[in-house]
């Protein structure tokens, strides 16, 4: 038996949504025992193959042409024919687009079962066990998985990181037969990224409805750029159209994990804490005393961000220089 952790496209090397995966293949691992692997499907970044074969027991690469770019049904094909001789008690996936899309279809293609945005796995009394939040982050929901494999992809960005094993994995390059596409992806359009991704950012802060327009959002600006942060937001300011929606945060936004969460003019709705509840530290900075925001934070002002941004920003700049 052994548990699967795929790396799908890794044109970021190995970041930190690929070492979470990788922390929670070993968190599994070290419970139920047998190989932890790796699946490689696309072509690495340079370095990338050897970094994951410090983490692992073993690594698979499957990097020929047609599955150069991602098309969902090539890339699917190609997981199944891996996967399905590997005798793996769960596979585990990364919380990207292309893994929230294939995860359900490859539980269904190995005959196992498979969860959705998990914030833990751990192997109890011979199976599967997956934590996940439920109700827009009002509940927490534990799901056992009878079914093999276990298919999951994971909140990978809010998982420890895997520690290095101290031995160098076997490394192979695997070939599969892929057939003709019945449906193909023919043009792609990429967003405009400046800085750090979201979901990588270690510092962020983000702005909510009781800024009320685009202009305040010109001020987190400058504290943002006072500490090396990015810029986030609310469902309601991008829904307004003050920010890009590339800053949304939340249940049907960008889901982070950063060091410093600094929420202002947020209430705190269940849909934004689940897409930022998992951040090491959060603060915030609300008119409310009785906004949920505050339930949930480290530290809070209650004051108007009017009165605090500027001398925030000024004061944070100068401990920086």
């Amino acid at each position: 038996m052994s548990n699967v952790v795929i790396v799908l496209f890794g044109e970021a090397g190995l970041d930190r949504s690929a070492q979470g995966v990788a922390g929670a293949g070993q968190t599994l691992s070290s419970s139920s025992g047998g190989q932890l692997i790796a699946v490689v499907v696309g072509p690495p970044q340079e370095g990338m193959v050897e970094g994951l074969s410090a983490l692992v027991d073993r690594v698979l690469v499957a990097r020929q042409e047609d599955l150069a770019e991602y098309q969902p049904g090539s890339v699917l094909q190609a997981l199944v024919e891996i996967c399905r001789p590997l005798d793996a008690a769960a596979v585990l996936l990364g919380s990207d687009v292309y893994s929230q899309e294939l995860t359900p279809r490859l539980a269904h293609r190995l005959g196992g079962s498979s969860v959705a945005d998990a914030a833990q796995v751990e192997w109890v009394d011979g199976s599967v066990r997956a934590t996940r939040s439920a109700y827009g982050g009002k509940a927490v929901a534990v799901y056992e998985l009878k079914r093999s494999p276990a298919v999951i992809w994971v909140r990978s960005r809010a998982i420890d990181p895997a520690a290095e094993t101290g031995a160098t994995a076997e490394v192979s390059e695997v070939a599969v037969t892929l057939e003709e596409l019945r449906l193909r992806i023919i043009e792609r359009r990429a967003a405009e990224q400046e800085g750090v991704r979201l979901e990588d950012a270690q510092l962020i802060v983000s702005g909510g409805r009781g800024l009320g327009g685009a202009e305040p959002f010109e001020e987190l600006q400058k504290l943002a750029s006072a500490i090396g942060a990015e810029m986030g937001a609310s469902r309601a300011a991008c829904d307004s159209g003050w920010v890009p929606p590339t800053w949304q945060v939340g249940q049907t936004g960008k889901k982070v994990a950063p060091e410093l969460y600094l929420a202002i003019a947020i209430s705190g709705a269940s849909q934004h804490l689940l897409g930022m509840g998992d951040s090491k530290t959060i603060a915030a900075i609300n008119t409310d005393p009785d906004a949920p925001i505050f339930k949930h934070c480290s530290f809070g002002i209650v004051e108007d961000y009017k009165n605090v941004v500027g001398p925030l920003t000024e004061k944070l700049a100068e401990l920086r220089k």
